[in-house]
């Protein structure tokens, strides 16, 4: 493909994180660049991804981010500033919706497409990919990765995900440290988010490396959850001292494959064919409470886990902004088809590499932790796992404060 000239479109989708501005303030900075360098006119920012494009429904992000206070508000900023939507596109690239999306593209002059978001969010950008083979329209087209999950294959990590994790782990250890003031007997069990993957819950464990102390058991999706095994854990825990903390992912499944917290609930699930997860950990507080009939209580940390910009790791909002500016980078140099990716370099220092990859290696399949993460018994994670996460959690990088209370950016 010979150099392309043109305008650019940026998009968010799937769930929000507390780096994905961050992402998107690399996309912005990265195209500040190159249409001063005379390579690209302009960025536009589509609302609510595909859907509002769809719609017509973008601003020129260039003209709105002209000073760098306001990229800096942005990277500080959680959630998603362009707003985010489910969409699924057609399997089939000659479906008529990919007309209207090439026509708006040739309509807006759009050479570059970069959509930041999660593993359907990259299946977004491999079928635009499809169908832009059937198509003569020339176009970058570049996955930009996002999921607080960790779960999207091909790349060491994924942005957002460092942030959730140091959410979580600090989370953890302050819920410990109230947990200790009491000797009556009593379990707690936090639910973390995590459908098919167990990184954000084998995050709970950080304490234990740094401290000393961390949860007693841990539960991921990557293990078979056994109730008697889980009861039997529990009891044990309670023999070695009286305040029991226990973390779990929402997407534990038994031998049969159902969801542990699938009791009373409805079935329903989103245009992926996702269930809505929620009441893992009430399903074991009341396992808990007839088998041993100690004082339980179940805390699910829920949207926190994803939006608390308060407590991002600064690590992870650097190199969210390295992946958008290498996302346009990319681009620029003819990449399509393709997502970004993290590299993590060879040594005892930690340190990263931007590279990219094949989208269709990585949309619709799932990263799960090794097998030498998890603890043979199953109910905990290994150092291994827990000094491949250390890195990642490192640094604090505050926002700007107005009156007590963070500022955050907004669109609109």
């Amino acid at each position: 493909m010979e150099k392309l000239y043109g305008n650019a479109i940026v998009g968010q989708s799937g769930g929000p994180t507390a780096a994905i501005n961050a992402t998107l303030a690399g996309v912005i900075r990265g195209a500040q660049t190159a249409r001063d360098c005379g390579e690209m006119e302009t960025l536009y920012g589509m609302f609510n991804g595909i859907e509002g494009f769809l719609r017509e429904d973008f601003c020129d992000l260039l003209t709105v981010f002209d000073e760098e206070q306001k990229i800096s508000d942005l990277i500080h900023t959680p959630a998603a500033v362009l707003g985010s939507c489910r969409k699924k596109l057609p399997s089939d690239p000659k479906d008529e919706m990919y007309d209207r999306i090439f026509s708006l593209f040739s309509k807006h002059n759009i050479r570059y497409f970069f959509y930041i978001g999660g593993n359907d969010s990259m299946d977004t950008v491999a079928k635009l990919s499809r169908a832009s083979a059937e198509r003569d329209y020339e176009i970058c087209l570049v996955g930009v990765p996002k999921t607080i999950d960790n779960d999207l294959d091909g790349t060491d990590h994924t942005p957002g995900f460092g942030s959730a994790a140091k959410y979580i782990a600090t989370t953890v250890e302050e819920i410990i440290r109230d947990c200790s003031v009491y000797t009556v007997p009593a379990v707690t069990v936090v639910e973390v988010m995590g459908r098919d993957a167990g990184w954000l819950t084998a995050a709970s464990a950080l304490p234990s490396l740094v401290f000393g102390e961390g949860p007693d058991l841990v539960y991921v999706p990557e293990r078979v959850f056994d109730v008697d095994a889980f009861l039997s854990d529990v009891k044990a825990a309670l023999a070695r001292h009286p305040n029991v903390v226990v973390t779990v992912s929402e997407g534990v499944r038994n031998a049969a494959g159902e969801y542990v917290g699938s009791l009373g609930q409805s079935g329903t699930t989103d245009v992926f064919g996702h269930k809505y997860l929620a009441g893992t950990g009430k399903v074991l507080e009341q396992l808990v409470r007839e088998h041993i009939g100690c004082k339980v209580r179940a805390i699910e940390l829920s949207l926190p886990q994803r939006c608390a910009g308060h407590l991002a790791s600064a690590t992870d909002l650097a190199e969210s902004v390295r992946v958008g500016q290498g996302a346009v980078q990319t681009a620029l140099e003819g990449g399509t088809g393709c997502v970004v990716t993290i590299l993590r370099n060879d040594g005892a220092e930690y340190g990263i590499t931007i590279g990219h990859s094949d989208v269709n290696a990585v949309a619709n399949r799932v990263r799960t932790l090794p097998e030498t993460f998890v603890n043979e018994a199953g109910n905990g994670v290994t150092e291994e796992c827990l000094r491949y996460l250390l890195p990642l959690i490192q640094g604090e990088d505050t926002p700007r404060y107005v009156d007590g209370l963070p500022y955050q950016f907004k669109l609109r």
